[in-house]
């Protein structure tokens, strides 16, 4: 999936003035989207591991790469987030 922040965003304004960038968490619900379009709605989930790399600025593309990691009695996927070929953050969610 990919997605792109719009320069408009509400988040941006504070985050930081005169050099805007995506914040993490903002990234984060757009992981957890592309997660449920393809699984449906999980509920509540954890984030044991997550590393930010590289920054995303507003009107850049990203894309987001998911991974099957667990079983059915415990459902984790591996994630990344990728500019082009720069990996921009990765991580794991857990169903909760």
């Amino acid at each position: 999936m990919q997605f792109s922040i719009p320069h408009d965003h509400p988040s941006l304004p504070g985050h930081f003035p005169g050099r805007p960038l995506v914040p993490g968490v903002v990234v984060l619900e757009r992981v957890l989207a592309a997660l449920e379009a393809q699984h449906g709605e999980l509920g509540a989930v954890r984030l044991p591991q997550v590393k930010f790399l590289q920054p995303l600025l507003p009107g850049q593309t990203a894309r987001i790469e998911l991974d099957r990691a667990g079983e059915a009695a415990d459902p984790r996927w591996k994630f990344r987030v990728l500019r082009d070929t720069v990996l921009i953050a990765s991580g794991e969610i857990a169903a909760a």
